[in-house]
């Protein structure tokens, strides 16, 4: 019996007693009743904004409040509620070892370090180049009635049906990747495309001061690439080089996400048999490996390539020479961040910054084991 009274203790009392000792500081509800000539109860009920109190009473605890600093743990006091929330979380469907995989742990990594205050995630996924999956994902997460969600968006008009509803809904959410400041979100985490673009240029003619030639790998569906992300990375690009090195040739190779991946040697047989004064290339997704494997495989050891995204398979070929740089834009930490910013904002009611851009980082062979992928806060 001893037992049984000590859990029910523990579990009903608990939380109401780290309530009244923390979320204070230093001040106790029973303080700030006393101050306030009031009981207990009625502190607590203007605390949580209950009804069922008089208007002289509530003067007199705001009163008290204000003559005595009170600042509010909000920590103990989500505890103490018991509130349980669902965070979704709606990407492109991806491959392992992709951007999006790290996206992903990132996410569902930040869920459990807040799983004591009953938080939850879910995944969605959607087909990058498909606004009818979009929609569709879209419609059945809001019929799960989320209580936030984080969106790596589609094209600006199909995002914005969903967003309008979230807004109608009083539903925050969070974009991710690709900024949409039309849209209105709570909060935007990715890299400034355009100055990634530019930067990129940069490194990658320090390389090349005098090449004449320069390859851009793409991956496109009908005639589309994946993001605006990557649209916008090669207009900061192509902006550097129409400013600095204007003479230079900038030819694009497609191997199309609809092909298999055994045709892609055939396409680059072709490209650089055809272009024998291009011995450098960019991609502006995470699969400069592709590029950076066949390079491997066919000896070519006067090309390079550059790229993005700290994937195993980019990274090892950083390390055997075939990518020279790779602009690391932290999808863990991004992933792991929107979810944070989201129960900063609806858990904690605290206010969020709503614009959080992630560093340009640039890794080479000599500092790629160096990276610190999971560095958080």
């Amino acid at each position: 019996m001893n037992i049984l009274r000590s859990i029910i203790f523990f579990v009903y009392l608990c939380p109401i007693i780290l309530y009244n000792v923390m979320d204070t500081g230093k001040i106790r509800i029973k303080d700030i009743a006393e101050r306030a000539g009031v009981s207990v109860g009625t502190v607590d009920r203007v605390l949580h904004k209950r009804p069922n109190v008089s208007k002289s009473a509530l003067e007199k605890v705001e009163k008290a409040l204000k003559e005595m600093d009170y600042k509010p743990n909000m920590y103990a006091s989500a505890l103490a509620y018991n509130k349980s929330y669902t965070f979704y979380c709606i990407m492109p469907k991806h491959e392992s070892e992709a951007y999006w995989e790290e996206v992903e742990e990132g996410v569902m990594d930040a869920c459990e370090f807040r799983r004591d205050f009953r938080i939850s995630q879910k995944m969605m996924y959607y087909n990058r180049f498909s606004a009818e999956t979009f929609s569709k994902v879209t419609n059945e997460c809001l019929r799960q009635k989320p209580d936030g969600v984080i969106i790596v968006p589609s094209k600006l008009d199909v995002t914005r049906k969903f967003t309008d509803q979230l807004h109608e809904q009083g539903i925050p959410f969070i974009l991710l990747d690709s900024y949409m400041p039309d849209l209105k979100p709570l909060s935007f985490f990715g890299q400034d495309s355009f100055s990634s673009g530019y930067f990129a240029a940069r490194m990658l003619m320090m390389l090349a001061p005098h090449e004449t030639e320069i390859m851009i790998m793409k991956q496109m569906s009908n005639g589309n690439v994946a993001s605006k992300q990557q649209e916008n990375r090669e207009t900061g690009f192509r902006h550097y080089m129409h400013d600095h090195f204007p003479d230079v040739e900038i030819n694009e190779v497609n191997l199309p996400l609809d092909v298999k991946r055994e045709n892609y040697d055939a396409i680059l047989d072709q490209f650089f048999a055809s272009h024998p004064h291009t011995h450098h290339c960019i991609a502006f997704n995470s699969k400069a490996h592709i590029v950076g494997e066949y390079l491997l495989r066919s000896n070519r050891r006067n090309i390079q390539i550059m790229g993005y995204d700290m994937v195993p398979k980019n990274a090892e070929c950083v390390r055997q020479g075939s990518i020279s740089f790779l602009i690391a834009q932290h999808g863990y930490m991004q992933g792991y961040a929107c979810m944070e910013t989201l129960f900063n904002a609806i858990v904690l009611k605290k206010e969020v910054e709503p614009v959080n851009y992630m560093p340009i980082e640039l890794l080479t062979k000599e500092n790629i084991d160096f990276y610190r992928r999971k560095n958080i806060g």
